[in-house]
C-alpha cells in the first residue's frame, strides 16, 4: 500500500455505498425507507385496544394535530413507538416562508410538508381522527395531506390462512384492495 492512498474508513465506506446504491434522478421513484415492511405488507399485529377507549386504537399510525395560539404542529404517531415524524410552523424553514404560523395558509403549507415527509418515510396510510367542521382551517390541512398521496384510510390486517378458507392469498404482497372482497364459489 503506497502512503499516497488514503485508508478505508467506515465513513468513506457508507459514502461509497450510498453513491452505488443511489437511484436514477427519476420522479416516480418511491424509495421505501420505513422499517416496517411487515405493515405494508399488512400482516403486522394491529391492536385492537381496549373496549372502553374512544375512538379506539385500531390502527398502525395515526395522525395527531396540536394547535396553540401561535404555531401548530402534525405529528405521525406509532401505535407501538410513538412520534414517527413531525412538521410544525415553529420550524425555522417553514416559519420563514410564511407570513403568520397560525393562518390558513400556514395551515395547507403544513399539510404539504407533512405528506411529503410522510411519503419519504414510506408512510402511505394512516388513520385520523380528527374531527373537522367543513370549511375549517383544519380540514384544509387534512385536505393538502390527502391531494398529496397520504390516504386516511389503513387497509384491514390479512389473517392467518386457516384450511377451511374458502380462498387464501398464496403471496400477500400481491394483493389488491379490489380482490379482498372475492370468494370462490365451485
Amino acid at each position: 500500500m503506497s502512503r499516497s492512498a488514503r485508508p478505508l474508513t467506515s465513513a468513506r465506506v457508507l459514502h461509497k455505498i450510498k453513491e452505488l446504491t443511489k437511484p436514477a434522478s427519476d420522479v416516480n421513484c418511491v424509495i421505501n425507507r420505513n422499517p416496517r415492511n411487515l405493515e405494508r405488507l399488512r400482516i403486522a399485529y394491529k391492536p385492537s385496544g381496549y373496549h372502553l377507549e374512544k375512538p379506539g386504537r385500531s390502527y398502525w399510525h395515526t395522525l395527531e394535530i396540536n394547535t396553540s395560539g401561535r404555531y401548530v404542529s402534525a405529528d405521525v404517531k406509532h401505535f407501538e413507538n410513538g412520534t414517527i415524524l413531525s412538521a410544525s410552523t415553529s420550524e425555522w424553514a417553514i416559519k420563514q416562508q410564511l407570513y403568520k404560523t397560525n393562518d390558513t395558509a400556514a395551515f395547507v403549507n403544513l399539510g404539504h410538508v407533512l405528506a411529503q415527509r410522510c411519503l419519504r418515510a414510506g408512510i402511505t396510510e394512516m388513520t385520523c381522527n380528527v374531527e373537522t367542521i367543513a370549511g375549517s382551517k383544519l380540514e384544509k390541512l387534512l385536505l393538502a395531506v390527502q391531494a398529496n398521496g397520504v390516504s386516511f384510510k389503513e387497509p384491514s390486517r390479512l389473517t392467518n390462512a386457516q384450511p377451511w378458507d374458502a380462498y387464501r392469498h398464496e403471496k400477500p404482497w400481491e394483493v389488491s384492495e379490489q380482490s379482498d372482497n372475492v370468494t370462490n364459489t365451485k
